[in-house]
């Protein structure tokens, strides 16, 4: 069964891993993802172990179902085959920074002039408008921007980064998000259009959308920062033998859990009888429930409360998460053979259709490996091909 993108081809001129990881997610929607490389390819096929060169770990994780071109497009002859591309293409998307996009001429203004029907999609540290436009940036510039290293602070520990590149991730799919919806706009219209995605106004809108708090009034109502989540004592508890997240959040979970630590007389205690209440005593309420769970092991206190509808479960690592029962009952991991790399563990599509079926269709592809099947695809001849393959526009690998 095809996917909900088939047949849909898209130009991905991105590299690290906003942009991967946004076509990534697309490829798997079954949308034909052409990964355009420079001749030494994208730099994330130098991080992680490898068993192969320019094939590291990282790289295989967020490039499969995409086929490579390698077109060096820093020489002159390469825009014209560019644009032999755009014109059969419907996406471009692009992570280049916007004066060196005008420097290699595909600009908006260039790319629907010859096709005013693509979808042309420019992924941004800071956006086009404002003073921090064209200046460059990576995940970690942006999550300090964004505030979260002092998120970390005001919890009580020192300034720190988010131990994953979620800033990345986060604007990858709001950039899925702006294609798919701007297709489907053209769909209703037979219109293209520039789309533009900001990292920093992605990130910001992710963190204020819960810390705006009471400045989300005019005048404001108190200090920005959700209290709950601010809370030094929010993590996950120590049991006797290991550590458990536990969230108990409405009435009824709260009138449980004192039912399951025999302290029934509780519900009458004004700071927990409602969620205002306990959000303005957080640090109370949050020390109450580690000073009941360090009492017992883990798995006695996931017993009792699941038993009492309350959400709670082991604190994973990343050797136990990968080991996750739930995980392999669901095929999340899956083992596959990819055709220079030997044996590799792919990561299950996290989203089902029930008609148009997501799908790994191939794996992370070698530099250049598709050039030659691309390039005659979009009828380029042979005598064309070889010509460009002589003057180093493209390689390819056999």
């Amino acid at each position: 069964m095809s996917g909900p993108l088939h047949r849909i081809r898209i130009l991905d001129l991105t590299s690290v891993l906003m942009g991967p990881s946004a076509t990534q997610i697309l490829g798997d929607m079954d949308a034909d993802i052409i990964k355009i490389e420079s001749l030494s390819g994208d730099t994330t096929r130098k991080i992680g172990p490898s068993r192969s060169p320019n094939m590291g770990s990282n790289f295989l994780n967020m490039n499969r179902n995409k086929r490579s071109l390698a077109l060096d497009l820093k020489h002159p002859k390469s825009h014209s085959v560019l644009i032999r591309l755009v014109k059969k293409s419907d996406v471009l998307i692009h992570n280049i920074r916007p004066q060196a996009a005008q420097k290699l001429a595909i600009s908006y203004e260039t790319i629907s002039a010859a096709n005013p029907r693509i979808i042309y999609c420019a992924l941004t540290g800071f956006g086009s408008q404002g003073p921090y436009s064209g200046l460059p940036a990576y995940d970690d510039l942006i999550q300090g921007l964004a505030a979260l290293p002092s998120l970390y602070e005001q919890c009580g520990d020192q300034p720190r980064y988010v131990p994953t590149p979620i800033v990345d991730r986060t604007a990858g799919l709001y950039a899925v998000i702006a294609v798919t919806s701007a297709l489907l706009h053209r769909h209703n219209t037979g219109r293209g259009q520039y789309v533009e995605v900001s990292m920093f106004e992605s990130m910001a809108h992710v963190v204020l959308a819960d810390h705006l708090y009471g400045q989300t009034f005019s005048p404001p109502l108190g200090p920005a920062g959700y209290t709950r989540m601010l809370s030094p004592k929010r993590h996950p508890y120590p049991t006797t033998d290991g550590w458990i997240c536990v969230l108990i959040y409405n009435d009824k979970q709260w009138n449980s859990f004192f039912d399951v630590i025999g302290k029934p007389h509780l519900k009458e205690d004004s700071r927990f009888t409602s969620m205002q209440s306990r959000n303005e005593h957080i640090d109370n309420v949050y020390g109450l429930v580690a000073d009941q769970l360090k009492q017992e092991s883990t798995a006695y206190w996931i017993d009792k409360l699941s038993a009492a509808q309350i959400p709670a479960g082991p604190m994973n690592t990343l050797e136990t998460l990968i080991q996750d029962p739930h995980l392999k009952s669901v095929g999340f991991i899956e083992s596959s053979k990819h055709p220079t790399e030997g044996d590799i563990q792919n990561l299950k599509i996290p989203v089902t259709w029930s008609d148009s079926p997501a799908s790994i269709k191939h794996p992370a592809p070698n530099l250049g490996e598709h050039s030659k099947q691309i390039l005659q695809e979009y009828e380029f001849t042979e005598e064309e091909i070889g010509q460009l393959l002589n003057e180093g526009v493209i390689s390819h690998k056999e």
